[in-house]
């Protein structure tokens, strides 16, 4: 169980931005902006009496909450599709492996594009909607550190949005490299840990509507070249693609208060637009993903 109060969010992207201002990235009236803005989120009662609890649930069982939702809108979606299926439509066609399938999403894409499909998930929800989704598809319940396959079974194994839910990448990127055959692709995207970082969980609720987040991991992007290195893999291509911005806007002028707090499944989005200024200048240029291309030593 977490607490998380809304002032400990607010307070944190101030202080990055002023640290990017510290570094010369801004002038003196965006400085004394800030700690104006600082002022006021201490000062401010309705904020002061907002903090949440919050319970945290491992991937199986925030998944399960999840996946009636999943396949909404989501601004991750649209930065990862492009670049792992521009990398994909590279590859031979060949037997795929979508590790932590969810809903199906990329696996219908490879089932579209000829390969053979195998998807593997630890949520059976998720498996459900999948196995709807893609017909052609084999879809197996399992885990990523013992995946129900076969050494040397696959050309090609994608992994999306699922990384930062492990708690370490090594025995889990041994196991993609276990599975592919010599010569085989992995492709991977993930959420970049500056991201992570900034509160990039995934939120949910338990069956008594209850807020919950997904355990989610901060993984150096070294952690990723540690993992898999050693196993045979070698980089083709990394990408770390922001999400787009809007201008800049003009600054809101100060009031007494903020307002009403935003709904807790909205957090932190909705807590940054209460500080636009200081949320735009923490998060500019500051990758939302990371996609890496790797390929497996022939012998």
């Amino acid at each position: 169980m977490s607490c998380e109060d809304p002032r400990a969010y607010l307070l944190g992207i101030e202080g990055m931005a002023l640290l990017r201002a510290f570094t010369g990235e801004f002038d003196r009236d965006f400085v004394e902006a800030r700690i104006a803005e600082i002022r006021r989120v201490l000062a401010d009662e309705e904020l002061a009496d907002a903090a949440v609890e919050v319970d945290r649930l491992d991937a199986v069982a925030g998944y399960r909450l999840w996946s009636k939702t999943y396949d909404r809108p989501n601004s991750a979606f649209d930065l990862d599709e492009p670049l792992v299926r521009g990398i994909i439509d590279s590859l031979p066609v060949g037997v795929a492996l979508d590790a932590a399938c969810g809903t199906g999403r990329h696996a219908r894409f490879l089932a579209e594009r000829g390969h053979r499909v195998l998807g593997v998930d630890g949520s059976p929800d998720m498996l459900a909607r999948a196995r709807a989704s893609v017909p052609r598809g084999e879809f197996l319940l399992g885990d990523l550190h013992r995946l129900p396959v076969a050494d040397a079974e696959v050309d090609l194994v994608v992994c999306a949005l699922a990384l930062t839910h492990v708690p370490a990448l090594a025995p889990v990127i041994a196991e993609f490299a276990r599975v592919l055959r010599p010569g085989g692709h992995l492709v991977i995207s993930d959420v970049h840990p500056e991201r992570v970082a900034r509160g990039s969980i995934p939120s949910v609720r338990d069956a008594e509507g209850r807020p919950a987040r997904v355990s989610t991991h901060h993984h150096l992007i070294g952690d990723y070249l540690r993992a898999a290195l050693p196993v045979g893999l070698r980089v083709l291509r990394c990408e770390e693609p922001s999400a787009p911005t809007g201008e800049p806007s003009e600054p809101t002028p100060p009031t007494s208060a903020f307002g009403e707090v935003g709904p807790w499944d909205l957090w932190p989005w909705c807590l940054a637009d209460m500080v636009p200024e200081a949320a735009r200048a923490a998060v500019a240029g500051v990758p939302a993903l990371v996609v890496w291309h790797f390929r497996l030593a022939e012998s």
